[in-house]
């Protein structure tokens, strides 16, 4: 269970920063130091590779798959992950909406209720989502791994929500 705790609040912080990232002054940028040539490291990259990654290793610490179940759940793992990651881009996208008006005090009734209505359409999405594998799940595992499963998603995304709740500052 420690492992879990750690990949689930990793999860969270991971999830967080882009909130904290909106709602902070962008550092001075230097004098130009690198050849053009180079590349920056994209962090957020890096880091939403490594939270798939820990979050791979959370789930299969939890399921305690046969080589069988194994060969069917992964690629729909796969596949529900990137599903899942276009639902988060989106909350990105409502998130960095709302700190761009609440940062220049310019939350007008209208973008509030826009913000909401797009919110409300992702958590839609989410739920329309889990229905949808449901059946691919069930063709894969056993019912009580796919609830174990499903579970393991539920604890993520709360706790990725509840960091996020925390970090967001409410409606002026």
């Amino acid at each position: 269970m420690r492992t879990m705790r750690y990949a689930l609040l990793l999860a969270a912080a991971l999830a967080a920063s882009p909130v904290l990232a909106q709602t902070k002054p962008a550092p001075a940028k230097p004098a130009a130091t690198k050849p053009a040539a180079a590349k920056p490291v994209d962090t957020m990259q890096v880091l939403r590779e490594k939270l798939m990654a820990d979050k791979k290793l959370l789930v299969a610490a939890n399921m305690d798959l046969t080589e069988a179940e194994a060969k069917k759940f992964w690629p729909l793992y796969d596949e529900y992950q990137k599903e899942l990651n276009k639902l988060n881009d989106r909350i990105a996208m409502v998130i960095v909406a709302y700190a761009k008006e609440y940062n220049a005090d310019s939350l007008s009734d209208a973008k509030a209720t826009s913000l909401l209505e797009q919110s409300f359409a992702i958590d839609e999405a989410e739920s329309k989502l889990k229905r949808s594998f449901l059946p691919k799940l069930a063709k894969a595992l056993p019912g009580r791994k796919v609830a174990r499963y499903m579970q393991l998603e539920n604890k993520v995304r709360a706790l990725v929500k509840y960091e996020i709740a925390g970090e967001v500052p409410l409606a002026p």
